[in-house]
């Protein structure tokens, strides 16, 4: 692996598969890990709020043995009280690695170009890589394979699709996505993700008709609408995403045994309805738990 993870792009598929074999292993037995990073502590700068994230590595760092400081939006002010390479320049000198949470993926990459540790993407505009490998490692568990498995996504085309497309045409997923004209993920990590989709033989296939995605699909993933910071679009985002919801109507158009996944937080009501992500179907909070598992891989290849 590189010294940074800032997106799936620069993992190879050998990476990828990597992180997943060890993340099995630190799931079945985390005593067996419970002082791999002792005496080491991370940064956790964040400029959003986090549940998943900030807690599963900040746990995730405790049960390696190490430390986490976390750093909220009104301690650092990354990019306006200081600059972002002093504050790179700075911390690299306290700390052994760093798990950013940024608007800007711009931002996040300079912190990684002046930082001398390790830099996480804990979530920027453009990726999601954490939640990603997460979707993949959850899918594994649950089909035992890639190769055949159909995952339709439904939605945005926001950063956790972006990062999504590429784990999965890089491991060999089969993927549908479908998003409201106008909402479409990023020209740029489409062709990125074709280009990887052609390597391991698994086909990306974009649309906007939820129903086209869903129809015969092994995993049904969807996400919020309205993401942070995009409050102020929120009523043209509900008329826009009219038929996009993830229920009962349209699960029956999926393969039987279907799992569903949602990254939450969730908008129930919203994107998903109660039936669907309450039902034995959801496989939400497995997702949820495997952060901490994937995460722990992640800090272990790097850190370790």
């Amino acid at each position: 692996m590189e010294k940074n993870l800032l997106s799936i792009a620069d993992l190879s598929e050998k990476d990828i598969l990597g992180i997943l074999e060890l993340a099995k292993k630190v799931k079945a037995d985390k005593t067996k890990y419970s002082e791999a990073l002792k005496g080491k502590c991370i940064g956790l700068i964040f400029q959003k709020p986090s549940n998943r994230t900030r807690v599963s590595f900040e746990i995730g760092m405790i049960q390696l043995g190490g430390y986490a400081i976390y750093l909220g939006p009104s301690e650092i002010e990354m990019g306006v009280r200081e600059p972002v390479k002093d504050v790179a320049c700075v911390l690299a000198r306290y700390l052994d690695g760093m798990v950013a949470r940024t608007f800007k993926h711009e931002d996040l990459k300079e912190l990684a170009r002046h930082a001398t540790v390790p830099v996480i993407n804990g979530l920027s505009d453009l990726a999601h890589p954490c939640q990603a490998l997460t979707d993949i490692f959850t899918i594994k568990e649950k089909a035992g394979k890639f190769k055949g498995v159909k995952l339709a996504y439904v939605g945005d085309g926001n950063n956790v699709l972006n990062s999504l497309m590429c784990a999965a045409a890089k491991v060999g997923l089969d993927m549908k996505v479908a998003t409201p004209k106008g909402y479409e993920p990023a020209k740029k990590v489409v062709e990125l993700a074709k280009g990887f989709s052609v390597k391991s033989g698994s086909k990306l296939q974009l649309s906007d008709s939820a129903e086209e995605a869903v129809k015969g699909a092994d995993v049904v993933y969807t996400d919020v609408w309205v993401s942070m910071g995009q409050e102020g679009q929120k009523a043209k985002r509900m008329e826009a995403f009219k038929g996009f919801q993830i229920n009962d109507e349209i699960m029956n158009t999926a393969k039987k045994g279907c799992v569903v996944m949602h990254c939450l937080p969730a908008r129930r009501g919203e994107e998903i309805t109660d039936s669907v992500i309450d039902s034995k179907a959801s496989v939400v909070y497995d997702q949820a738990e495997n952060r901490l598992h994937v995460q722990k891989a992640i800090l272990l290849k790097l850190l370790g």
